[in-house]
Formats: structure tokens, sequence, C-alpha cells
């Protein structure tokens, strides 16, 4: 518990940035209209691609009894392949939505 005080008291100003980045990120997703809420989300979904680079490059970097890194590495590689395949599907979805129907 006092390694995780003294890591938010080292890194206090990052702490406030990502408490701001929330409140912000709340704030301007509830502005969006419903029209574009769709294509924003499937894109930004498919953008966090980068999550998974990153959650490889924990994971190939990480020791091996270093279970805090292996756990967030793989938790991170989980999360944002279900992230990515999110973003596909629900494009691919919003992309039929605009085909034309076959005439009989």
């Amino acid at each position: 518990m006092d390694t995780l005080i003294n890591f938010i008291g080292e890194n206090i100003t990052y702490t406030y940035l990502v408490i701001l980045m929330i409140f912000v990120g709340i704030e301007l997703i509830s502005h969006v209209p419903s029209v574009l809420h769709t294509p924003l989300m499937s894109g930004a979904n498919a953008i966090h691609g980068v999550v998974l680079i990153g959650a490889i490059i924990v994971l190939g970097s990480s020791e091996s009894d270093d279970y805090f890194s292996l756990v967030i590495g793989f938790v991170g590689v989980f999360v944002g392949t279900l992230n990515v395949i999110g973003g596909f599907v629900v494009t691919d979805r919003m992309l039929e939505m605009f085909k034309k129907k076959p005439k009989k």
C-alpha cells in the first residue's frame, strides 16, 4: 500500500492529467449526436490496435517472475483484441445499412 501511495505522490501531475482526461472524455462523448456516434466509436475502436502493440511490448519485455506485468500485459492483449474486433464488427454492421437490397 505504501508503494502505491509513493507512486501516486511521485506522479501527481500524471494523476491529475488522467482525472482531467476522464472528465473531458465523458463531457465530449455525451455531446456527440447519435448519428455520428456509431462511425466515431467504430473508428476509435479500430484505432485501439495500438493497445495491442503496447500490451505485446509489455509482455515481451517483462521478466518471467514479474507477475504484475504479465497479468497487465495479458489483460491488455485480451481487451485490446476485443476492442479491435468490436470496432470492425460495428463498422461492418454500419456499412451493411447502406447497401442496396436486391430486387426480386
